[in-house]
């Protein structure tokens, strides 16, 4: 069974930062294109930003460029997300899930408020 679990959310005011974390179980991460999600109140799914197995190659929302910046640690299964410049619209709830264009696993999400 795949296991993914986000944590690092929570309430911070415009401008601010927060960085979330993923730890992963259950199936090769080192080898899994990983995504970062999230689903803001009332609104569908959104793909924010990937990266490749190994690190190399990282993409992100037109949303989220020059702002957030994706990271892994494969040592330690972890994906990581650093948000900066946080903006009200970035409030959503915030899920890892491998996959680049299909996302067949995902975390419960970890809830990011961010308050003007």
């Amino acid at each position: 069974e795949e296991l993914l679990e986000e944590s690092g959310g929570g309430l911070v005011e415009v401008g601010g930062s927060l960085r979330l974390s993923c730890i992963t179980a259950g199936f090769t991460f080192s080898n899994t294109y990983m995504s970062w999600l999230r689903q803001a109140p009332g609104k569908g799914l959104e793909w924010v930003s990937g990266i490749n197995y190994w690190g190399g190659s990282r993409d992100y929302a037109d949303s989220v460029q020059g702002r957030f910046a994706i990271s892994r640690d494969n040592a330690k299964r972890t994906l990581y997300l650093q948000m900066n410049s946080l903006k009200t619209e970035d409030t959503a709830m915030y899920y890892c899930a491998t996959g680049k264009y299909e996302w067949p696993s995902r975390g419960r999400g970890t809830q990011v408020i961010v308050s003007s």
